[in-house]
């Protein structure tokens, strides 16, 4: 298998694109379906060994340019999760945050903190998946007084995009580690309170860790069509199964039967709805795009408090560059990125909380979904500046 990038170049290359992607069933790393293909944009696309032969000869053929990313997946995978057995991965303690964890170890390292740091740190789970895993979430913070703020964060809705999971990780560890000697770190965790969910999509991460390194949907099953799982970004009730997301099961950006049809979903929609008075941020991270994205996503229109967030979202972002140069793009998600509907960021702002972003973490497709573990912690560490920084924007006035 191959990844190869396209960027056409015409409306016709477009549309041939369009098409032939339809076709083939290819799967699109980016963007996500092959309706948002458009020209002068970057086409990403995972092309199986089978489908090589002929759409490689098709696109020469059509005159189309493309460049080759990656010419061996199956090597890029080895290389990634290569060499784990002889990892000491067990003992907590030394737990690597520089590696990326599978289910089992993200929970056990939950279950370490909940007890180790009990001052801190309250595991609880806000429901079960659908093959019936817990879907838990860490409350970080002093229980300095009854009823405070709190900040939102989840991580892998997407089950490939493996480096969210690993910055939450990394967020609890570093809270965890400088709360003692970091006055910015203190002054958030005294505060506010942090809920942290490592993991969103559950079971399409174990999947994508035994089965399919590339699943992105939830597991649920549909019985009309063969196809498992929903776009869990694109079943929140916010303009649900509008303009970017599919009606079609086989799809991966297929919006689900009905708003929050998927249990992941409607458990963090009820857990938000429930504390929503109190959860003045919510913060998702994805990949690979390297952009900090704000609503709305689902239409061209300006937030009513777009000053306060614009000036949140250009911090972070020249906070974010400040480590290794890394530019971040920032806007609205519909014209930064395509328009898409029913996502969790714009159910989270249309639901009254205030400053709701996505992130788009590294890289921008030299490895795609395939970050090296390498550089995990450079992509955690700046990404930590750009939420600490959103976090202290918070606790001061905007108006």
């Amino acid at each position: 298998d191959k990844v190869i990038r396209v960027v056409p170049e015409s409306e016709r290359e477009t549309q041939i694109l369009r098409a032939a992607f339809n076709r083939l069933k290819v799967d699109l790393w980016q963007p996500s379906s092959p309706f948002h293909i458009v020209e002068g944009a970057v086409a990403d696309v995972r092309v199986p060994r089978n489908t090589t032969r002929s759409l490689l000869p098709f696109l020469q053929q059509a005159n189309i340019q493309y460049t080759i990313l990656i010419s061996d997946l199956q090597q890029a995978i080895g290389n990634q999760t290569g060499g784990r057995s002889h990892r000491n991965r067990r003992s907590l303690s030394g737990y690597n945050y520089e590696v990326y964890h599978s289910l089992e170890e993200i929970e056990d390292w939950m279950h370490y903190l909940n007890r180790t740091y009990s001052d801190l740190v309250h595991m609880f789970s806000v429901g079960k998946s659908y093959e019936g895993r817990p879907l838990y979430v860490l409350k970080l913070g002093k229980r300095s007084r009854p009823y405070k703020k709190a900040v939102w964060i989840d991580c892998g809705i997407h089950a490939r995009e493996w480096i969210g999971p690993a910055f939450c990780q990394w967020f609890v560890k570093e809270a965890l580690q400088t709360y003692q000697t970091d006055p910015d770190m203190r002054k958030m965790l005294t505060q506010l309170y942090f809920y942290i969910m490592p993991v969103f999509n559950v079971d399409g991460y174990h999947f994508s860790w035994t089965h399919d390194r590339f699943w992105r949907k939830t597991r649920s099953k549909n019985m009309r069509f063969h196809c498992h799982g929903v776009d869990a970004n694109r079943n929140w009730k916010v303009k649900w199964c509008d303009e970017g997301a599919s009606l079609h099961p086989c799809d991966d950006t297929y919006c689900g039967p009905f708003p929050e049809s998927e249990p992941e979903v409607k458990a963090v929609a009820h857990f938000l709805r429930k504390h929503r008075k109190q959860i003045k941020a919510y913060l998702s991270f994805h990949a690979y795009a390297q952009m900090l994205l704000y609503p709305y996503s689902y239409k061209y229109a300006t937030i009513p408090n777009f000053n306060c967030v614009e000036s949140a979202a250009y911090n972070a972002v020249n906070a974010l560059q400040s480590a290794y140069g890394i530019r971040y793009r920032y806007g609205p998600a519909s014209s930064t990125l395509y328009v898409s509907s029913g996502s969790s960021m714009d159910w989270a702002y249309k639901n009254g909380i205030p400053y709701a972003f996505a992130f788009e973490l590294r890289d921008t497709g030299h490895f795609g979904f395939l970050l090296p573990e390498m550089l995990i912690k450079p992509t955690c560490t700046e990404t930590m500046l750009a939420v600490k920084n959103i976090t202290l924007h918070l606790l001061k006035k905007c108006h």
